[in-house]
């Protein structure tokens, strides 16, 4: 991956709606040549799919949460357990297994404190293997999810 391909992914990154030929045309190369520099990024995996970003506020979703989860165990069958049940509920946005203390982080969205309560109460921590939940709330985000490229 050269310097191009990396201006390809930043222009890519800003919008991902951006025509081929935008793109070209920021980049400084021919259409045919941002096409196939374009192709063999999503061939080699570096480009995985595109998404779409929704705005949480918007979808009545403005409550968000960090919760980081201490496990009582770390054995696989304690991992695959908890990960397989935290990816099956809705509000869970995003999850990191972590290294160190704690074990898990996780980004929840909900409707507000009630939902957040409901929430904690009634399917995190009650999720297996779960030791300790601590939970601190989302003030303003800074710097949006991106690759440093």
């Amino acid at each position: 991956m050269d310097e191009l391909d990396r201006e390809i992914l930043s222009q890519l990154q800003i919008d991902g709606r951006a025509t081929m030929t935008d793109v070209a045309q920021k980049v400084g190369l021919s259409l045919s040549a941002c096409h196939r520099r374009f192709r063999d990024l999503e061939a080699s995996g570096v480009i995985q799919g595109f998404s779409v970003d929704l705005d949480l506020d918007l979808l009545g979703l403005p409550f968000e949460a960090l919760v980081f989860v201490t496990m009582r165990a770390g054995d696989g069958n304690a991992v695959a357990a908890f990960e397989s049940a935290v990816a099956k509920i809705p509000n869970v946005v995003q999850a990191h297994r972590l290294f160190g203390e704690p074990d898990y982080q996780l980004f929840v969205a909900v409707e507000s404190k009630q939902h957040y309560q409901t929430l904690y109460d009634q399917q995190l921590s009650l999720l297996p293997g779960v030791q300790r939940l601590t939970s601190t709330l989302v003030m303003k985000t800074v710097v949006d999810h991106h690759a440093p490229i």
